[in-house]
């Protein structure tokens, strides 16, 4: 899945979202709102991830999509 098919249905996609990802609030996952560069800031700040790996996850997870 495309991520601009993602941010469309992020509605849907939040709870698949939470389970990969289960720190993230609901507050947070709203702010990310299915864009790319949200999620990958977000899983720097709380993962601790660098810049690289986070794309890499983000991608990883859109493609099991």
């Amino acid at each position: 899945m495309n991520w601009d098919q993602i941010e469309g249905k992020w509605t849907e996609m939040k709870g698949k979202a939470r389970t990969s990802w289960g720190d993230f609030t609901d507050d947070e996952l709203d702010q990310i709102g299915g864009r790319k560069d949200q999620l990958v800031g977000k899983l720097q700040q709380k993962y601790g991830l660098t810049r690289e790996e986070a794309e890499r996850r983000a991608d990883d997870w859109a493609n099991t999509l």
